[in-house]
């Protein structure tokens, strides 16, 4: 498992026991109880666990240019939190990195970040991924708040050149 972790947290203990403080039985066997006060500050702990570092989505076909589009399955988001917490999304950059890979037809420079869709079900709704957060999920404190990630590649035939691309999608988890 793949493993991005975000901690926040501020911890403090003190013991304020009495210094030299003691029990005395003048001599014969006894017992005696001393008191003391302990005390914690426990600040906001988050963690975001990730179970793939990357998605390879799925090679579009005749059919998915015809459609528009083809959906891949992304990776599963383990949200554990003690406070309120909002976990967001957004793209790197405003556009995909392409590279040329066939001779004559250039890789697409240009493809817009938006032209990758994301969501929290396979059925939608999808959301078109630009540079700004978008909230992708959000909740109170939780052991384990598990999310699957869906995508949706947009394609275009005239536009759509062969190459190979990618994308930086960021995650942010936040407890505010």
């Amino acid at each position: 498992m793949h493993t991005g972790v975000l901690l926040i947290a501020a911890c403090s203990i003190a013991l304020p026991f009495r210094a030299g403080a003691q029990c005395t039985a003048n001599g014969a066997p006894a017992s005696c109880n001393l008191s003391g006060n302990v005390s914690l500050t426990t600040g906001r702990v988050v963690r975001l666990q990730v179970n793939a570092g990357s998605t390879s989505l799925a090679a579009p076909t005749p059919a998915d240019f015809d459609a528009g589009y083809n959906s891949t399955t992304g990776p599963t988001l383990t949200v554990s939190a003690n406070a309120p917490w909002m976990l967001q999304v957004r793209a790197s950059s405003a556009s995909w990195t392409a590279v040329n890979t066939s001779p004559g037809a250039p890789a697409r420079t240009n493809k817009p970040a938006a032209d990758l869709k994301w969501g929290t079900s396979a059925a939608g709704p999808f959301s078109a991924l630009n540079t700004s957060d978008a909230t992708l999920v959000s909740g109170s404190a939780t052991a384990s708040n598990a999310t699957t990630l869906y995508f949706q590649t947009l394609y275009n035939w005239t536009s759509d050149t062969p190459g190979s691309y990618s994308l930086t999608v960021v995650l942010t988890l936040t407890a505010p």
